[in-house]
């Protein structure tokens, strides 16, 4: 692997890293109330979108690391998706400021940086 490769293999398991983070954290979610909790009363919409959360982040680093392209593409869908619908729940829910702060953060990195971690080469 030449040093050119090496920097967007880097960058999707910097993804897969912190989709994982995420992924715990929606398992654990899911371990210790089901998959059908509420979230404390919050709409049906947000309940499902996170509950789903528990399966497509998986589904991402799954993916970034088998086929970096469909990877690259599901973690970049679901980093903007999941930004628009928690600052859509600040207002409906109330804020979450050090989550959607980070989330901002990752999302940015993401769309900053799907260039460069884009497999040059193409999958088998």
């Amino acid at each position: 692997m030449t040093h050119a490769d090496r920097w967007p293999v880097a960058i999707r398991v910097l993804y897969a890293l912190c989709l994982s983070g995420a992924a715990y954290n929606h398992l654990r979610i899911a371990l210790d109330h089901g998959l059908w909790w509420d979230y404390g009363g919050i709409p049906l919409f947000y309940q499902v979108f996170w509950t789903s959360l528990t399966f497509l982040d998986p589904l991402a680093v799954l993916l970034l690391l088998v086929r970096p392209r469909a990877g690259l593409l599901l973690t970049a869908a679901i980093i903007v998706v999941d930004v628009l619908v928690n600052a859509s729940a600040t207002f409906v829910i109330g804020p979450d400021w050090q989550s959607l702060g980070a989330q901002l953060l990752f999302m940015a990195f993401v769309l900053a940086t799907i260039g460069r971690a884009w497999p040059r080469r193409r999958e088998p």
